[in-house]
């Protein structure tokens, strides 16, 4: 549930790239418009969207200040008895570009869930760029713990107010034949016990890595993504009720941005 950051991390290696593109509607005022296709929706190296595909759509209102608000969705799949089909999440935002080679980007977000309310959220996260270093992460509050079987079988919806934080180290450049790097690791932290191996040991956090790809061509931006997590089957099935969600898988998308 953090798509955001992973699309401003994509643009950042590629920045070199698209900046002649955007709706410039004044001296002041830029609007950026994204379509995406990509093949699994992965948010802190968890699936979405069960593995499936999604199409999403971003679209942001930059100010020359470095005010930035803006619309993102994109289709979700949590399974079972789960009744929404898409996330849309509201944010606003200040990027401050201190000099050539450093900027700080800090933003709110409301994550909702159309037909699910029990899973609205809302988070805010910040990420420095230092020569190409990312140093960064994000707090979540309001958030829907997950649904759950207890030791008799029973079905328990997850409880409200609970928090989640990360934080990440990562690294962005443009390669020869311009095409971009994007590297991340980032440690999760649910605060409680929510990940159980299969003895019923529990834990609370989890890491996930990232290595991306991408280039520009015919007009279309391309990315190919590595992405995986230390989480067990068994701790991924505890978490999400599917056991295939969490492990290493090739994420493929493209974009265009107007």
């Amino acid at each position: 549930m953090n798509a955001l950051s992973v699309c401003m991390l994509t643009g950042l290696a590629l920045t070199p790239l698209l900046s002649a593109q955007a709706l410039e509607l004044n001296d002041d005022f830029q609007l950026v418009i994204t379509p995406t296709l990509i093949s699994d929706y992965r948010a802190n190296g968890l699936s979405q969207t069960l593995g499936d595909p999604a199409a999403q759509l971003s679209i942001t209102l930059n100010h020359s200040s470095g005010l930035y608000a803006g619309l993102w969705t994109s289709n979700v799949d949590f399974g079972y008895d789960s009744k929404t089909r898409q996330e849309l999440e509201y944010f606003a935002g200040y990027f401050w570009q201190i000099n050539d080679n450093i900027s700080l980007d800090t933003f709110y977000t409301r994550y909702e869930y159309p037909r699910e309310s029990g899973y609205n959220q809302s988070d805010v996260q910040a990420t420095l760029d230092v020569y190409g270093v990312l140093l960064g992460g994000k707090y979540v509050n309001n958030m829907k713990g997950p649904d759950y079987e207890d030791e008799n079988g029973e079905f328990h919806e997850g409880k409200k107010d609970e928090d989640l934080s990360t934080v990440f180290i990562g690294y962005h450049t443009v390669l020869p034949a311009e095409i971009g790097l994007v590297l991340r690791y980032e440690y999760v932290d649910y605060k409680d016990d929510v990940f159980f191996s299969n003895s019923g040991k529990g834990q609370a956090d989890y890491y996930d890595w990232e290595v991306k790809l991408s280039r520009q061509l015919i007009g279309i931006d391309w990315a190919l993504s590595y992405i995986d997590t230390d989480l067990s089957k068994a701790q991924c099935t505890s978490f999400t009720g599917y056991d295939d969600v969490c492990g290493a898988t090739l994420v493929a998308s493209a974009s265009k941005t107007f």
